[in-house]
Order: structure tokens, then sequence, then C-alpha cells
């Protein structure tokens, strides 16, 4: 039914590994090794598409006999584009921030396939709208789940959920890979 084979995953995320697993693809990983913290002077959704682009492009010039799927997820809030925290610090004013509102997860996704002349950058967005948190709330989440290799520093796929009000938009997205769209995307290929 998976149009192809040999397939790697441009990131370390076991988020996304788990979500490719889910839907029954069969894959290998490569960490691209891109640095994600250089800040680019482009709209939120063009930057995660960018990042997207670089880390499934740099590792398909290594393997350009295998489709590659790279992704990059970024969480924007009054227009301001938040990566992984560095520190609980940082963590902890992301968190602020997001606080009471509504928010945009958007995943940039590109899928390589050097050999095929396959070349394919989409993205999706969800909007996520946060209960008021309290800061009790936010140190518990922090100190507990340690949640600083995520995007706006926070899992919707864990205890984090409960401060979760509303979503509008897919799901898996906010947890790093839309699966709809990209089922949808990568079906069009062949």
């Amino acid at each position: 039914m998976f149009p192809f084979n040999n397939i790697i995953l441009a990131s370390s995320s076991p988020r996304r590994k788990q979500l490719l697993k889910q839907i029954g693809i069969n894959f290998t990983t490569e960490i691209s090794g891109v640095d994600e913290s250089i800040d680019l002077d482009l709209s939120p959704k063009r930057v995660a598409k960018y990042f997207a682009l670089e880390k499934a492009r740099k590792v398909s010039l290594k393997f350009p006999n295998k489709l590659v799927i790279g992704a990059d997820t970024i969480v924007v809030c009054n227009g301001k584009i938040l990566g992984k925290p560095k520190d609980e610090k940082e963590s902890f004013n992301m968190l602020t921030m997001l606080s009471g509102k509504t928010h945009k997860v958007i995943t940039g996704v590109s899928l390589q396939y050097k050999d095929e002349s396959i070349n394919k950058t989409f993205h999706e967005t969800t909007k996520v709208t946060f209960n008021d948190l309290s800061d009790n709330y936010i140190f518990h989440y922090i100190r507990t789940y340690s949640p600083f290799d995520k995007a706006g520093s926070y899992g919707i796929q864990d205890w984090f959920a409960v401060c979760v009000r509303k979503i509008d938009g897919c799901f898996y997205n906010v947890m790093g890979l839309p699966l709809s769209k990209f089922w949808e995307e990568i079906n069009k290929l062949r």
C-alpha cells in the first residue's frame, strides 16, 4: 500500500519515529546534523519548510537511492517563533507566554529522493489553545518531563495534555508529523 521502500527518516525525534511506525512504514534513521539555531528572516511556515528541506537534502546527498523524509516543527505565538528551550528559564518563559492563549504549531515536511528526481516540501498548521497555567503547573511540568527537546517547550502526548483546552487541526502535527497530509502528499508522488 505504501508506494516506497528504502526510506530514511532524517531525524532523531522519538515522536516522529513512533508516528511512522504507527502507520506501518519501515524506515531507518540518519541524523542530518543541520544547525537549527540559524536565525532566518522568513515567515514561520517558510522557516519550518526551510529546515525540513535542509535536513532531507543533506541526508539525500549521502543516500541518493532512498526516499528521505525531513521534518521541522515550530511553535508560533504572537508572531514569535518558539524553538526548543535551552534551559529551565527559557522553558518557563515559553510556557508562560503560551498560557491561556492560542498559538500555531507549524510542521514543515520535505520528501527527497535524488535518483527519482523527487523534491517535495509542504507544511501543515494546527492551532492549539492552552488553559491558564499556574507557575506551579509550569514548574512541575518542566522538572518532571524536561521538555528541552520540544518546540514551544511542551509535548501534547505527555502529561501536558491536561493543559490543552482546544486543538484546531491535526493532532499528530503537534507531535511532529502531520500524518494525514504526509500520507496524501507521499501517495501523489507515484
